[in-house]
């Protein structure tokens, strides 16, 4: 009984270590065809938020880190979009602490002049049917910031029609819209900021 339970013991360590060492071979296999996917949805994400014709270098290699409380706690990833080697515009990731049901993750693409150029959310979890309509494939709202210009911090059309702005909020749920509102207007002033700063901000690749 103890030979047979040694034997089997035996056997099922040599699976384990085949097994995972069988993933790990998949793993390595797999990594630079799941990168380079990834690699393209951002791409056509950043496409959604940025025209591609205003800049001529490769943004996804531009990424630079900041912390600053008005795109959220925490470091946040931003990408530099750059016209025959001037910067011209930035992609940042921003969030929306506000939501109704907790935070909202976005992705804003703006100018330095106060102009937002667009906007997606990349994650919430607002509620189905009421809240979700900043979703593009459930409603157009989130497109309707592109080309708006903010005219500094107390700019009162940067806000929901029921604060006395110009954005729709949703019938049944105005936390959502408005909380998406302010931090994409948080976000365009903070980019207005960012061209004396651009050359003391760390890159994304950078080593501590």
């Amino acid at each position: 009984m103890l030979k047979t339970m040694k034997k089997h013991g035996v056997t099922l360590a040599i699976f384990a270590a085949l097994a995972t060492g069988l993933t790990a071979v998949v793993n390595e296999l797999t990594k630079p065809t799941i990168e380079r996917q990834a690699a393209l949805q951002q791409k056509l994400l950043f496409d959604q938020v940025l025209p591609a014709d205003m800049y001529d270098n490769d943004i996804q290699q531009s990424c630079v880190l900041v912390s600053d409380p008005q795109l959220g706690a925490g470091e946040r990833q931003m990408y530099i979009a750059r016209k025959s080697d001037e910067p011209v515009a930035v992609v940042m990731e921003v969030t929306a602490p506000d939501g109704y049901s907790g935070a909202i993750q976005l992705l804003v693409g703006a100018d330095f002049k106060g102009k937002v150029l667009g906007t997606r959310v990349t994650e919430h979890h607002e509620t189905p049917g009421l809240g979700d309509k900043i979703e593009l494939r459930l409603s157009d709202w989130i497109t309707h910031f592109s080309g708006k210009t903010i005219q500094g911090a107390d700019d009162a059309a940067w806000a929901v029609k029921k604060d006395g702005g110009q954005f729709d909020q949703f019938t049944g749920a105005t936390i959502t819209p408005r909380a998406v509102v302010n931090a994409v207007k948080r976000a365009g002033l903070f980019a207005q900021t960012l061209p004396p700063r651009l050359s003391q901000l760390s890159s994304c690749g950078a080593q501590p």
